[in-house]
């Protein structure tokens, strides 16, 4: 009696859930099915199939509009960023989800008050320190800016996983003779994989879709990213009308972080749930 009840409530979320993926799903296929369309063909039918596919379109925004150039940028900046991200919280997180000392807490808590601060409160801030710095208008400042930025949350969650680990492993890796230093990186690190693949495909998603930042920082159309890039290939269509090609320009900005979803889903439940189910 309690299961089919405990059922029955979760009906309603299942429904909605159901719902949106649909609906996500057939969203990115009429921009997909659009963005291989002439002018003409869109506006006469909007919801029909092309008749005759035009991958022209991406190579006309790859070229014209120069979205190569955003894309390479944005793949420098994503990828950069992502790296040194992980890199220094997987260290940062570790030691204090792991070792005891004096101001241990007061860091932690530190880096968890640093989830609650609004990017849009700190823009003009960043900008004056950006520019005193001369990294205004360059790839260097806006990868500094991410880096910033995704290091609160990206401790946090790494913190939690590492905090959940049990300490037999530390203990026996100390019998074995083994430094602090190689037991992180060949212990516990590989054990805390999951939570390393989790933080990439965030941050990397993160910093491939971002907006505001780059809409602040950067003004020279050779520094700019895809988002930046596709924004201002809208503005353009109220005097061009190619709506086909800012279609295809969407499909090259969500594609990436679809596929990367779609193939790595389960490596983020994993690192989003182990810790939980250990602690």
């Amino acid at each position: 009696m309690i299961r089919a009840r405990l059922k029955l409530q979760r009906i309603p979320g299942r429904i909605f859930v159901y719902l949106w993926c649909g609906f996500s799903l057939f969203a990115l296929c009429w921009i997909l099915l659009a963005s291989l369309k002439t002018n003409q063909e869109f506006f006469s039918a909007v919801w029909d199939f092309p008749r005759h596919p035009q991958f022209g379109n991406y190579l006309k925004v790859l070229t014209i509009y120069n979205m190569g150039t955003y894309f390479i940028n944005s793949m420098i900046v994503a990828t950069i960023s992502v790296a040194v991200t992980v890199t220094v919280s997987a260290l940062a997180s570790y030691v204090l989800a792991r070792v005891e000392f004096r101001f241990n807490r007061i860091l932690a808590r530190f880096f968890v008050f640093g989830l609650g601060i609004p990017v849009q409160l700190i823009l003009i801030p960043l900008y004056f320190l950006l520019l005193g710095l001369r990294l205004v208008d360059r790839l260097s400042g806006l990868i500094l800016v991410y880096i910033s930025l995704s290091l609160p949350f990206t401790i946090f969650l790494m913190m939690g996983f590492f905090r959940s680990l049990p300490h037999e492993l530390e203990e026996a890796a100390l019998i074995d003779g083994c430094t602090p230093t190689r037991t992180f990186f060949l212990i516990m690190l590989p054990v805390g994989q999951p939570a390393v693949i989790t933080s990439l495909i965030f941050n990397f998603v993160d910093f491939w879709k971002e907006f505001i930042l780059v809409l602040t920082f950067i003004t020279d159309k050779s520094k700019a990213t895809l988002a930046l890039g596709l924004y201002k290939i809208m503005e353009g269509m109220t005097y061009t009308g190619d709506w086909v090609s800012l279609f295809a320009g969407f499909v090259l900005v969500i594609v990436p972080s679809f596929i990367v979803y779609l193939f790595f889903s389960r490596r983020i439940v994993e690192g989003l749930t182990m810790g939980a189910l250990k602690g």
